[in-house]
């Protein structure tokens, strides 16, 4: 049974694809979820907090640099490029927001599977994605608000409550959970995984299903723009690793936490405190940010780091 739920949470890529295709295709099929989309975030947070623990903090102070280049990168080369690519494009105003708002958000926890499969560093993309999780509270809604000025009034005192809510608090219930009753949250661990698959499933499904007619009229623009965040997402941070002479697979961590962005979280705070298709380009970067990692991932899975490749 473990190897079934492994193997379902592992074809993560395959669901948001799918989802995505039967949403556009029949989009009722998934508008029903509409009110269930900040809860639905609210679980995936509390199934990413019991997956964490006391002991993962100090593991932090190991590697201090590191996690210094990672956060630093992700706070900036994607925002300034969700910024750039809505500027190039000239996108309509809610959308211009909407790319935005996915490019100041955290890594996304699926990155931590593509980390696996393209044998990069595990454990430091877990704690990657963990502290940018935790910046996110205060970064996304503030970054969003000074780069998406030019085009909206952002309320980010109210995404901030948000994120306080749907990202803070169910950590902190995971968190502590996980420290003072280990034995059932080890049985939860084995189903938590494939749970929060269903959730971004459901998420992305529901976005596109509400979005399509606004989807349908952005046209290349809006894709190619969400396309252009995520490749350069994946390519800068790769190549921020190199410049700084990191190894291999480090190199590789850094691509997929910046390239990976938590769309879920975009997604919930665009449908709650932004005009409906804000939540567009969330929904489609949920899609394409996992294609690319795991052709990316595949690409590397047949390439094994060496562990003194300085490139």
């Amino acid at each position: 049974m473990t190897a079934i739920l492994k193997t379902l949470t592992a074809l993560f890529p395959l669901w948001i694809v799918l989802g995505a295709i039967w949403a556009w295709l029949v989009p009722t099929h998934f508008n029903w979820f509409a009110p269930c989309i900040s809860p639905a975030l609210g679980v995936i947070m509390l199934g990413m907090g019991i997956t964490l623990s006391f002991k993962d903090f100090s593991e932090v102070l190991k590697v201090p640099k590191a996690i210094g280049v990672g956060l630093v990168s992700q706070f900036t080369i994607m925002p300034l490029l969700g910024w750039g690519l809505a500027s190039a494009f000239q996108l309509e105003r809610d959308l211009a927001v909407g790319l935005i708002l996915v490019s100041c958000c955290p890594g996304g926890t699926a990155s931590n599977v593509i980390a696996y499969l393209a044998r990069a560093n595990v454990p430091l993309s877990v704690l990657l994605t963990m502290c940018s999780t935790f910046l996110a509270i205060l970064l996304t809604p503030g970054l969003t608000q000074v780069l998406a000025s030019e085009h909206m009034d952002v309320p980010a005192g109210k995404m901030l409550l948000s994120t306080l809510h749907v990202v803070l608090l169910p950590l902190i219930v995971g968190l502590t959970s996980n420290q003072f009753f280990p034995k059932a949250v080890k049985r939860a661990n084995l189903i938590a995984p494939l749970v929060s698959v269903i959730a971004i499933v459901l998420i992305v499904s529901c976005i596109i299903g509400l979005n399509k007619e606004k989807i349908s009229t952005a046209g290349a623009p809006l894709f190619i723009a969400v396309l252009l965040l995520h490749v350069g997402g994946f390519g800068l941070g790769y190549l921020v690793a190199k410049m700084l002479k990191y190894p291999e697979v480090f190199r590789r961590t850094l691509a997929i936490e910046v390239g990976m962005q938590n769309s879920g979280l975009g997604s919930a705070l665009a449908k709650q405190h932004l005009p409906p298709a804000a939540a567009a380009p969330c929904a489609i970067s949920a899609v394409y940010h996992c294609i690319l990692g795991s052709l990316l991932a595949a690409y590397w899975r047949t390439r094994p780091p060496q562990a003194d490749d300085e490139g």
